[in-house]
């Protein structure tokens, strides 16, 4: 338990979740706003399914003018996904919302959030559950890594830490002391 799981949770207490991974799904799916940017700098990876996201991640993972061409046409799309989700919920004046973004620090965008909850679990169990994922090798986890703010400094970044290496439970209670707190 993650992140993700962290969000789900954040949701079912009732705050609205903006979900930066959620957005990339839909923009490389059949139709979706990337398909045709993606199919011109990667053919190979687009199909009648949209983009293999497998094939893709073969191709950009340990290709830094790849990962940085992909990431030139996701960011700019995710990024006006996540300011529509902003722009909605301030016309429902919507008291507080969530954003689910996995390089929140690396695109600065920290710097647009009044607080900011790293989820966080001990580095051995962090690469446990990621390299559980389907298509994930050690080589990609590393790839992945070198783009993003080190664990630690995300912490030291933080307005509050959980912990999620503490089971459900203790996540569950921390995130509600940490809404209940924003909500005075």
């Amino acid at each position: 338990m993650g992140k993700s799981t962290a969000a789900m949770m954040i949701k079912t207490m009732g705050v609205p979740v903006f979900d930066a991974d959620e957005a990339v799904h839909r923009l490389m799916a059949p139709g979706g706003q990337a398909v045709k940017a993606i199919s011109r700098r990667f053919p190979e990876a687009v199909g009648p399914n949209g983009v293999d996201r497998q094939m893709l991640g073969d191709l950009v993972f340990g290709n830094f003018a790849a990962l940085s061409d992909l990431e030139n046409i996701l960011h700019p799309l995710v990024r006006r996904i996540r300011k529509l989700f902003l722009r909605t919920h301030a016309l429902r004046r919507t008291r507080y919302v969530a954003m689910d973004v996995p390089l929140l620090f690396e695109t600065g965008e920290e710097k647009n959030c009044d607080a900011v909850v790293v989820v966080t679990a001990p580095l051995f169990l962090q690469h446990q559950r990621v390299l559980s994922r389907t298509g994930m090798t050690k080589e990609k986890l590393t790839s992945i890594l070198s783009r993003q703010l080190p664990d630690c400094d995300k912490r030291r970044h933080a307005s509050t830490l959980v912990y999620s290496g503490l089971g459900k439970r203790h996540t569950w209670v921390r995130l509600k002391h940490f809404l209940s707190r924003r909500a005075q």
